[in-house]
């Protein structure tokens, strides 16, 4: 059984431990993440939950949308993502990070920020060129050609697209539970802008460097 539920980015802080040391973390809120379907092996072939996040306008969700929702006797959300092996949950039920306890590990995933087009040097972190000796090559690629092939070979690092990507950020601290608000405080920093929705779920890593032990 894994746990799991969706939450949305705030933004970062920082908390002093009882120590005086300042620890950067990442604030997720959880207050409207719903269980909205149950997906079984018998109907789907495949155990999991379907979640919902965020409330979303009935004229803006397409008609086969309503009645899904409806089913579930809830709004239209505006984000839906799956959870495999969830364990017993029911359908409509809210979902509280109390699931979660300090100290815990998990994984986060989420969409990165876009930069935009980026060169090969900030996209694939490539160095630069010789700078001396009247060198202009400082900022170029490289050769990205074939001896023999006669052509560019796909798949090769260069300028483009950079960011806007779904990333696990893997193996973070929970730093606090906030149960009251409905709030997660997480050491470090998760993929994506302020408000971007994430999933959080129990780290894989640490189950299997456990069982290692």
């Amino acid at each position: 059984m894994s746990k799991g539920i969706l939450a949305r980015k705030v933004g970062m802080t920082q908390i002093f431990t009882p120590q005086g040391t300042s620890v950067p973390v990442t604030v997720l809120e959880a207050d409207t993440c719903r269980v909205v379907q149950r997906k079984t092996v018998g109907s789907d072939g495949y155990e999991a939950v379907q979640l919902g996040f965020g409330d979303k306008a009935v004229k803006r969700t397409s008609k086969p949308m309503r009645g899904h929702f409806k089913r579930a006797g809830l709004q239209p959300q505006s984000r839906l993502k799956e959870l495999r092996d969830p364990g017993d949950v029911t359908v409509g039920a809210r979902l509280s990070v109390d699931m979660f306890t300090a100290g815990q590990r998990i994984d986060v995933t989420g969409v990165s920020q876009g930069k935009g087009f980026s060169g090969q040097h900030k996209r694939h972190n490539f160095h630069r060129g010789p700078v001396s000796h009247g060198s202009h090559n400082i900022k170029q690629a490289g050769s990205i050609g074939s001896t023999d092939a006669a052509r560019v070979f796909k798949g090769l690092k260069m300028a483009g697209q950079h960011g806007a990507t779904q990333v696990t950020v893997r193996n973070l601290e929970v730093v606090r539970v906030d149960t009251e608000r409905n709030l997660l405080l997480v050491h470090g920093s998760v993929p994506g802008h302020k408000n971007q929705v994430v999933m959080i779920r129990d780290s894989d890593r640490s189950a299997s460097i456990g069982a290692q032990a």
